[in-house]
């Protein structure tokens, strides 16, 4: 459902009462909320980043249409060659793509990583960029950009979170998610970007669906199935418009450092970890989850994390590692974890790529585009053609590393 377009059908009474919902039943199952607790008090979001925002404007691209590309193929130069219509280049990989692809707004997606036994999701391998951040128990949530690539399946989609407002603004996206605590809901519905927000309703649009090779419960089995957006889109006559979206400088030349950068171990809980490992001849990184907890003195133990989409490992070209505070907005959205991550202004950060490690900034110099990365004396940061993973931790997160291994243990105040 677009919040400003559609006929508003919460289905809270999924979670507040004990409404039976069959497993054949596809729109009901969608619709159930967040288990996140909720607590009847200031639930607004009066001291986020963005309250109180005009809108920015959102202006169509001129596009020249050229033949679409076979293949996608990463430029070789630093720079953006002048020559390159806006839809050729995926400005979020630095790859050429179809440029229809391009011709429209990007969605981001909520997918879960817990519990477990949903591995493996669908599309984390066909989407640009990728966020992962916490939620709260321990736990992480990703958001995945689509714009240059489909995935016909998406998912398992999950509710949503205050951080999402960040990736919905830089990417000017149609933000998707199966629904949101309150508190969160709230804030979106009454948000400028409300019309943007995409959650299920009891109708087939929003394409939210059961994936029928999936044998697990209802709640966790809601994915978005993407051949019928487009449907929806022209249905409701929801706003597609193509944003402008700043693209980054992209190169092959491995960055000049003499820091390695060959495994990265992100500690987000006793439940929540996983590491990065370059492999070289690839030029990729492959990402391993764990497959259970380190309570009790258990060691770390890992699997590859897989993408039934593709039925390849997750991969990235770039892992970027993002330092950003974690905030409480009072005393009862800190006793259930209900965190405000900002990523407006900068911060520290750490660039990985072809096996090196970067120190590096984040800055954030529009609300409406997508972070930048700079070397500290300001100087831009090219990438590596392809996707980009971004862990999101706190800011008084700490790291320790050698010999090409870097340890990021998520901290918040």
């Amino acid at each position: 459902m677009l919040l400003s377009r559609f006929n508003v059908v919460l289905l809270f009474c999924l979670v507040l009462s004990s409404c039976d919902v069959g497993t054949d039943d596809i729109s009901l199952a969608a619709g159930i909320a967040s288990p996140t607790p909720f607590q009847p008090m200031n639930g607004d979001a009066s001291n986020s980043p963005y309250a109180g925002a005009a809108p920015t404007p959102v202006y169509l691209a001129s596009v020249t249409p050229v033949p679409p590309t076979p293949t996608e193929v990463p430029p070789t130069s630093t720079t953006i060659p002048l020559f390159l219509t806006p839809g050729q280049l995926n400005p979020l990989t630095g790859l050429i793509v179809d440029p229809s692809l391009l011709n429209r707004r990007p969605l981001a997606v909520k997918v879960a990583n817990y519990p477990r036994y949903i591995r493996p999701q669908m599309g984390l391998t066909l989407a640009d960029h990728v966020y992962e951040y916490y939620i709260e128990d321990g736990l992480t949530r990703f958001v995945a950009v689509f714009y240059g690539s489909n995935s016909e399946w998406i998912g398992p989609v999950r509710s949503g979170r205050f951080f999402d407002e960040n990736v919905q603004r830089m990417y000017q996206a149609f933000l998707v998610f199966k629904f949101a605590d309150p508190r969160v809901l709230d804030y979106f519905k009454a948000s400028d970007f409300s019309q943007f927000v995409v959650v299920p309703t009891y109708q087939t649009c929003p394409p939210f669906k059961l994936l029928p090779t999936r044998q697990i419960e209802v709640y966790n089995n809601s994915y978005f199935y993407t051949p019928e957006w487009q449907d929806c889109i022209t249905e409701h006559d929801l706003d597609n418009t193509r944003p402008i979206l700043r693209p980054d400088l992209y190169t092959d030349l491995a960055p000049l450092t003499e820091l390695q950068g060959n495994l990265i171990h992100t500690y987000y809980s006793a439940d929540s970890y996983n590491y990065w490992q370059y492999f070289p001849e690839t030029k990729q990184y492959i990402r391993y989850q764990e497959v259970d907890d380190m309570r009790d003195d258990k060691l770390e133990t890992y699997a590859l994390l897989l993408d039934a989409a593709t039925s390849t490992t997750v991969h990235a070209s770039n892992v970027v590692v993002l330092l950003a505070p974690h905030t409480f907005a009072n005393t009862f959205h800190e006793e259930d974890e209900v965190y405000h991550i900002d990523l407006t202004g900068s911060g520290e950060a750490y660039v990985f790529r072809d096996g090196r490690g970067v120190v590096a900034l984040w800055q954030r110099t529009s609300k409406d585009q997508p972070l930048q990365l700079a070397n500290p004396d300001g100087t831009i940061i090219s990438l590596r053609p392809g996707i980009t993973f971004y862990e999101v931790i706190g800011s008084q997160s700490y790291v320790d590393q050698g010999d090409g291994e870097w340890n990021f243990h998520h901290a918040t105040p």
